[in-house]
């Protein structure tokens, strides 16, 4: 058990640094127990696991070459698959980090996170119980539960022996299975908070999942709907519904005290400030993603296992080091480099966001420059719910005379409110 202080050391991931720190990632294995239907990873197989020794020349690389990797802090980051099959190798790892960061007198050593996206299902082991407390401090461990079981059963399923497309009859969820984690995870990691995917099958149980979410304790949900072209005529005007629906119940119930929706934000759906709106949104060439051949990519979407059609883009590898030339199209991305000229003058462009990974896979030829619009119509729902959802909040705090007070614990918790 971890007592409320101790708890008080562990983080949720995502919160630390603010994207401020060097991103570094380890695929260490693309395996997984699940065969989950959105899952972008179309190529996860059984035997690609990343060695000690490539995990190790990779280490010693970045920390040889201070000059690539010059950030002040640095997440250390590693998935699958489900990175915590491979939570031996884990152990290793992060036991070399520490012991050669502190010999190397490194920058890093005193601002560093190892960081985890797990499904969940082995969290309870102890193997991973007795890793985060070894890493108390500097870890952060966020678990994938899609909220109700049906709406997590729908998508999140157990692959069979055979791989990963199990048949319909043969289709196992496993919200039970991660479900009894979350009191643990909750217990270690008090703020920690979830991702939820919303793929066009489950669009009509958001309202339900959210709530059930919050019901269990958790405060933060971030949601989102995958990039991938698979929206159906109509599924706007469905999203747009549940959101709205989901707005009138945390609202009227007063969820928007102590709990956040990552739909429901201020701040998007208004007209671009060309001049400071024109960054990339995504953080693609500033990460570095490893593989188990020891290849190094610009993220972790440009890796085989990531791509229906594209070949992968490799930028290095641990015998080489980085080869900066390949890097140079996406340290010129941003916004306008990429954009049709539809999505410069949309007056809700603010808040759309898109995956730098999609953007290549989706596109008409290999070029990082076509940004993938299949999102489109689910935004500018988004856009209309959120509108819906932050009129009628005002409203009712100004009618309870409390706008005031909300508005400065917003200013001074620094979050989206939902």
């Amino acid at each position: 058990m971890v007592n409320k202080k101790e708890s008080l050391v562990y983080e949720a991931a995502g919160q630390w640094k603010d994207g401020a720190a060097k991103n570094i990632t380890f695929i260490v294995t693309k395996d997984c127990q699940l065969a989950c239907k959105y899952c972008y990873l179309v190529g996860k197989n059984t035997k690609e696991r990343m060695s000690w020794d490539v995990a190790k020349r990779s280490i010693d690389y970045i920390l040889d070459h201070k000059e690539y990797f010059s950030e002040e802090s640095v997440i250390w980051d590693f998935i699958g698959g489900e990175p915590f099959l491979e939570i031996d190798l884990i152990d290793k790892i992060c036991d070399y980090l520490k012991m050669e960061m502190f010999r190397r007198n490194h920058h890093w050593f005193n601002s560093y996170r190892f960081s985890f996206s797990t499904n969940g299902i082995n969290y309870h082991t102890d193997k991973v119980q007795n890793f985060i407390k070894k890493n108390a401090g500097h870890v952060s461990i966020g678990i994938t539960i899609d909220g109700t079981k049906r709406k997590h059963d729908l998508n999140r399923i157990w692959k069979t022996k055979e791989g990963f497309s199990p048949k319909p009859e043969e289709e196992k969820g496993s919200y039970e299975d991660v479900v009894k984690n979350i009191p643990l995870w909750l217990e270690q990691f008090p703020n920690g908070g979830t991702k939820v995917t919303i793929s066009s099958a489950d669009i009509p149980f958001i309202k339900e999942s959210v709530l059930h979410l919050y019901s269990l304790g958790i405060h933060e949900v971030n949601i989102n709907v995958v990039f991938e072209d698979v929206w159906k005529d109509g599924d706007d005007k469905l999203f747009e519904e549940q959101l709205m629906q989901l707005a009138d119940a945390i609202i009227d119930n007063k969820y928007y005290l102590g709990n956040t929706c990552s739909f429901f934000s201020d701040s998007i759906g208004k007209p671009l400030d060309k001049d400071l709106d024109n960054r990339n949104w995504c953080g693609a060439g500033r990460m570095l993603s490893i593989d188990a051949a020891g290849n190094f990519y610009p993220c972790t979407r440009f890796a085989a296992y990531s791509l229906r059609s594209k070949k992968p883009i490799i930028i290095g590898n641990v015998k080489d080091g980085i080869n900066k030339n390949l890097l140079r199209p996406f340290l010129t991305l941003d916004r306008t480099t990429q954009s049709p000229q539809e999505c410069i003058d949309c007056e809700v462009a603010s808040g759309c966001a898109w995956c730098q990974g999609e953007n290549y896979d989706a596109a008409d030829t290999s070029t990082v420059y076509q940004r993938a619009t299949a999102i489109c119509k689910m935004h500018k729902a988004r856009v209309r719910a959120n509108n819906y959802y932050w009129n009628k909040l005002y409203r009712k705090l100004e009618m309870e005379g409390q706008r005031e007070e909300f508005e400065k614990n917003k200013k001074k918790s620094n979050d989206v409110i939902c």
